[in-house]
C-alpha cells in the first residue's frame, strides 16, 4: 500500500552536529552512507552529545556547528562560517576552544555512534500533529531524522507501523522498529532555532516521548528525494 513519499534525506557526518540535506544518498546495511561516521570525543572518552549516558556526555554548544562530508571526509563548519576537516589536530583544537573543553574527533570503531537502529524516520502527519498541539510550525530538523515520510493526514500514523516493511523507490526495504525515544536534543537551540522546551513536554504528554520510529535497512539501495513509499 503507498502511503505517501520520500520529502527529505538528511546525513549527520558527525554525531550530535548539524548535518547536511540530500537529493539522493546510497542506503546501507548502517544507514545512509556516511552518517554517524564521526563523533566528538571529551577526554575521558565519552561521545559528547545533548545528552549523558552509560556511552554519551551532554557537551552544550555542539549545534551551533554543522558537518558535511567531502568525498569520504566529515567538513565541520564553524559558525563563523569557516570548514575545517575532521582528524586534523588544528580542527581538535579549534573546536576545544569555542566549546570550552578538551574535545577531539574521532572516527566510528567498536563504540558506535548511533543510538539505537542505524536510522530513523517521521512522518509530515506527526508532524503536523505536533504543530497542532503547539500552535505554531515545528522544524523537522528538532526531530534529526533521516528521512522524513511525506504522508496524509494528521496524526502519530507511523506508531501503528512497528513490525511491518517499508519499501522505498525502486530497490531499499527498511524494517520498521519501535518508536524513537526524543530527548533534551529536540529542544535544543541551533542555528535559526531557539531553545524551546516545550517541544520535548509535548512528546511526553502526547506520545510518551516517542516521535517517528527507528528502522533497520532490509535491503540497501539507493534512494532519492520524491521516491515513493510503500508499507508492507
Amino acid at each position: 500500500m503507498r502511503v505517501g513519499s520520500v520529502l527529505s534525506l538528511t546525513r549527520y557526518p558527525v554525531k550530535s552536529l548539524g548535518g547536511e540535506s540530500l537529493p539522493r544518498v546510497e542506503v546501507t546495511p548502517r544507514g545512509l552512507v556516511g552518517d554517524r561516521v564521526c563523533a566528538v570525543h571529551t577526554a575521558d572518552g565519552f561521545i559528547g552529545s545533548g545528552k549523558s549516558s552509560y556511552r554519551f556526555r551532554h557537551v552544550d554548544g555542539l549545534l551551533t556547528l554543522r558537518a558535511r562530508l567531502s568525498g569520504d571526509r566529515p567538513l565541520v563548519e564553524f559558525p563563523d562560517g569557516t570548514v575545517a576537516p575532521a582528524g586534523d589536530p588544528d580542527t581538535d583544537r579549534r573546536l576545544s576552544d569555542l566549546l570550552g573543553r578538551p574535545l577531539s574527533l574521532r572516527v566510528e570503531t567498536t563504540v558506535r555512534h548511533h543510538d539505537a537502529s542505524p536510522l530513523h524516520l517521521v512522518t509530515t502527519a506527526s508532524l503536523r500533529r505536533l504543530e497542532q498541539l503547539l500552535g505554531e510550525p515545528v522544524d523537522p530538523r528538532r526531530l534529526r531524522a533521516n528521512l522524513v515520510l511525506d504522508v496524509d493526514g494528521t496524526g502519530f500514523v507511523e506508531q501503528a507501523w512497528p513490525g511491518r516493511e517499508l519499501h522505498l523507490g525502486d530497490r531499499v526495504v527498511l524494517a520498521l522498529g519501535e518508536g524513537m525515544p526524543r530527548c533534551a536534543m529536540v529542544n535544543a537551540a541551533q542555528p535559526g532555532l531557539a531553545h524551546d522546551p516545550r517541544v520535548l513536554k509535548l512528546i511526553a504528554r502526547e506520545n510518551d516521548l516517542d516521535l517517528g520510529l527507528q528502522a533497520t535497512v532490509r535491503r540497501p539501495g539507493p534512494l532519492a528525494v520524491g521516491d515513493p513509499v510503500h508499507l508492507c
